[in-house]
C-alpha cells in the first residue's frame, strides 16, 4: 500500500477526515504497521490498551464476557473508550492473522486535543448519531441536505393590482422579463400563466381591455425563502406545477421556477411525476415502474435523508392511486367517495412498494355495489403496477374495506370495545389512512369520529399500547446484536425496531389527538404538546431515520419481500452498526417510556 493509500484509508476512518492538513502530516509520521497472529488476545479487562487500531486485513472480535459484542474487519477501528477511559469490559480477539495501523495511546490521547475528535468520541447520542450521518454523506452530493430557497436564483416577481387591464399587465411583464403575472387583490393574491392566457384570452371571450384579475387563477402556491428546496420539489410534485411563489416575511420576493431547481438537483422526479399526469393507459403507468427505483437510488446517493425520499415517493405514488381511481371509477361516482391509503402508505414512511393496504368510503345513501366491480378493477391495476397483495386481504377488492360513512363508524365502535387481536391491528392500520381520491372530507369525518370514541379512555388506549412489547430489541445487555438461526443469522429491523416505534407513537397521537399520520410528524406534534422533551424527540426521529435507512439499503437489495426487513451485520460498515445499535438502544428508551406512561406492566 502506497503512502498515498495509506493516508487515504485513515482520512476515510471517522473522525480523522476532519484534522487540518498539518495534524494529518504530523499523524502519519507517527502511524505504524503492526501484524498478530490469530488468536492473540489484543485487550482485555487484565491487558491495558497500548493503542488505536485501524484494520487493515483480517478481522477481531469483541467480547464481553464471553459473548460476542461486535466485529471488526477491514477499514474498522477500535478502540478509543479503553484509551480515553484507561479500563474495559471487554476483549479483543484476532479472528484471522491482522495487519493493521496503529496509533499509539499517549498520539493517540495529544488528538484528543483536537475539539473535533474530541467531542466525537466523548459527545452525547443525538450529536454522534448526526455527526456520523454527516460524516457519510460528505462524500456524497449533499445539496439536498442543506439547500435553501435563498440559495438558488429567483425570477422577478411581475405583481400588479387587480384592476388593470389585461394588455397592461402583459406589457408589465415583458418589461420585467417575468414568467408569470402575480395579482394582487384586497387580501390575497392570484396569479395568470401562460395558461390562463392561453385559454381565457386566445381561446377564451375575454379581450386584452379587461382586468387581469378576470383571467387569474386562485391557488397561488408559496413558499418561504428559508425553507429547504427540496420542500419546494414536493410542492411541486404534489401540486404538479411548474413553479411557486416565494415569500419573506410574508412578502413576494421572487418565482422558483422548475427548471432551475431541477438542474440544482437532477433527480429527474418532475419527468415521474409528469408521465403520471399525462398517463392515458395502464401501459403508460407500467413504463415507470424503473423510474421509481431509478429515482430511490439516486437521492440515497446524493444522500438525501429517508424521510424525505419516502415522502416524494409517497406523493408520486398517491399520484398513481388517483390516476387509477380515475381510470377504474366513472366520473359521476367519483365524488361519492373516497379511496384511502393506510399502513405504510398512509405514514408516508414507504420507500419501495409493500403489500397493498387500502380501502374506499362509499357516501351514506349511495348504492354500494356501484363500487364493486370497479374496486376490484382498480385492485387488478394496482396489482400489475407492482403493488403487492395484501396478505391480510387488506384491500378494495374485498368488501368488508368498501362500506359507507355509517358502516365504518359501527367499525370502529366495535373496535373501540372489542380490543381483540384482529380489531387492536385493524384499528392500527385505520389510524394511518390518508385520503388520495375522491372526496376526503369522509376520512375527516371519520377520523374525527375515531379521536373521539378515544378520548380520556387510557384504559383502551393501554390495551393497545402494549403491543410495543411484542417483539424483542435484537440487542443484549452488553449492545451485541441478537440474530435469528432461521433466518440465516441475521435480524429483523421491522419486528425488532421500527414497528415499536411506530406504533408507539401512533398510540401517542391517538390519545392526545394528533390528525398526522407520518411518524415524523407525529413526533414532532408530541414535542410541541410536552409529551416528550425536544432531546427524546430527537432522538427517535435520528433512531427511526437510521432503521429507516438500513432498511432501504435491505429492500434494495432484497429478491423478495420477505427478505427486505432482514439485514446481516457483519455486512454494514462499522459506523452504521454503530449507529444502528444506538438506535436499538433508544428503542428500548421508548419501550421503557411507554411503559411507565401507559402502566403497562399492570394491562393483562
Amino acid at each position: 500500500m502506497s503512502i498515498r493509500d495509506q493516508r487515504k484509508l485513515i482520512e476515510s476512518i471517522h473522525p480523522f477526515g476532519l484534522l487540518s492538513k498539518e495534524s494529518m502530516d504530523a499523524l502519519m509520521q507517527k502511524i505504524d504497521i503492526a501484524y498478530y497472529p490469530s488468536k492473540t488476545l489484543l485487550i482485555s479487562p487484565s491487558i491495558s490498551s497500548i493503542a488505536f487500531y485501524i484494520i487493515i486485513k483480517g478481522s477481531v472480535t469483541e467480547y464481553i464476557e464471553d459473548e460476542v459484542h461486535d466485529v471488526y474487519g477491514a477499514g474498522d477501528s477500535f478502540d478509543a473508550d479503553a484509551l480515553i477511559y484507561g479500563d474495559t469490559k471487554a476483549k479483543f480477539v484476532v479472528d484471522e492473522d491482522l495487519i493493521c495501523y496503529e496509533i499509539k495511546k499517549e498520539d493517540f490521547l495529544d488528538l484528543m486535543q483536537d475539539k473535533k475528535v474530541q467531542s466525537y468520541f466523548l459527545q452525547d447520542f443525538i450529536s454522534r448519531h448526526q455527526q456520523l450521518k454527516e460524516y457519510e454523506q460528505q462524500s456524497e452530493l449533499s445539496p439536498f441536505l442543506i439547500a435553501r430557497v435563498s440559495d438558488i436564483f429567483l425570477h422577478p416577481a411581475c405583481v400588479v393590482d387587480a384592476h388593470i387591464s389585461i394588455l397592461e399587465a402583459l406589457q408589465r411583464l415583458q418589461e420585467l422579463r417575468a414568467k408569470v403575472i402575480i395579482v394582487k387583490e384586497e387580501d390575497a393574491y392570484s396569479i395568470v400563466t401562460d395558461t390562463n392566457l392561453r385559454e381565457r384570452v386566445l381561446m377564451g371571450e375575454n379581450d386584452i381591455s379587461k382586468p387581469i384579475a378576470s383571467i387569474a387563477s386562485k391557488n397561488l402556491i408559496t413558499i418561504d425563502k428559508e425553507d429547504f428546496l427540496f420542500n419546494a420539489l414536493l410542492l411541486m410534485t404534489h401540486n404538479g406545477i411548474k413553479r411557486v411563489v416565494v415569500l419573506e416575511h410574508e412578502k413576494i420576493v421572487g418565482v422558483l421556477e422548475q427548471i432551475d431547481l431541477l438542474s440544482y438537483f437532477a433527480s429527474h422526479s418532475h419527468l415521474v411525476a409528469v408521465q403520471i399526469d399525462k398517463a392515458q393507459t395502464l401501459e403508460d403507468l407500467k413504463a415507470l415502474e424503473q423510474d421509481f427505483r431509478n429515482l430511490i437510488v439516486t437521492l440515497r446517493a446524493k444522500g438525501v435523508k429517508v424521510r424525505y425520499i419516502t415522502k416524494l415517493i409517497a406523493t408520486l405514488n398517491f399520484k398513481i392511486y388517483k390516476k387509477v381511481f380515475e381510470m377504474c371509477v366513472s366520473e359521476e361516482l367519483q365524488d361519492k367517495c373516497a379511496l384511502i391509503v393506510m399502513g405504510s402508505e398512509g405514514r408516508e414512511d414507504q420507500t419501495l412498494r409493500s403489500d397493498q393496504d387500502n380501502a374506499l368510503i362509499i357516501k351514506n345513501g349511495v348504492d354500494k355495489e356501484l363500487f364493486s366491480e370497479p374496486m376490484m378493477r382498480l385492485n387488478n391495476y394496482l396489482l400489475e403496477l407492482g403493488f403487492p397483495k395484501c396478505n391480510g386481504n387488506v384491500m378494495v377488492s374485498n368488501e368488508f374495506w368498501r362500506r359507507d360513512v355509517t358502516s365504518y363508524k359501527e367499525l370502529i365502535e366495535k373496535w373501540t370495545y372489542d380490543m381483540n387481536e384482529e380489531s387492536v391491528q385493524n384499528l392500527s392500520i385505520f389510524l394511518d389512512a390518508k385520503c388520495v381520491a375522491g372526496d376526503c372530507e369522509l376520512l375527516h369525518e371519520l377520523t374525527e369520529y375515531l379521536h373521539g370514541k378515544f378520548h380520556a379512555r387510557d384504559d383502551v388506549l393501554a390495551h393497545i399500547a402494549k403491543a410495543v412489547l411484542n417483539f424483542e430489541t435484537p440487542l443484549t445487555l452488553f449492545s451485541g446484536f441478537v440474530l435469528e438461526k432461521e433466518y440465516n443469522n441475521k435480524l429483523d429491523l421491522k419486528k425488532g425496531g421500527i414497528f415499536a416505534l411506530v406504533h408507539g407513537v401512533r398510540t401517542l397521537s391517538l390519545q392526545y389527538e394528533i390528525k398526522a399520520t407520518n411518524t415524523t410528524e407525529r413526533i414532532k406534534e408530541l414535542n410541541n404538546l410536552g409529551v416528550i422533551d425536544k432531546t427524546f424527540a430527537t432522538e427517535l426521529i435520528e433512531s427511526f431515520d437510521t432503521l429507516s435507512s438500513v432498511r432501504l439499503k435491505a429492500m434494495l437489495e432484497a429478491k423478495t419481500i420477505e427478505e427486505a426487513n432482514f439485514i446481516n451485520p457483519r455486512t454494514l460498515e462499522k459506523n452504521q452498526r454503530d449507529l444502528l445499535k444506538d438506535s436499538f438502544k433508544i428503542i428500548n428508551k421508548f419501550k421503557k417510556f411507554m411503559t411507565f406512561h401507559f402502566h403497562l406492566n399492570m394491562v393483562v
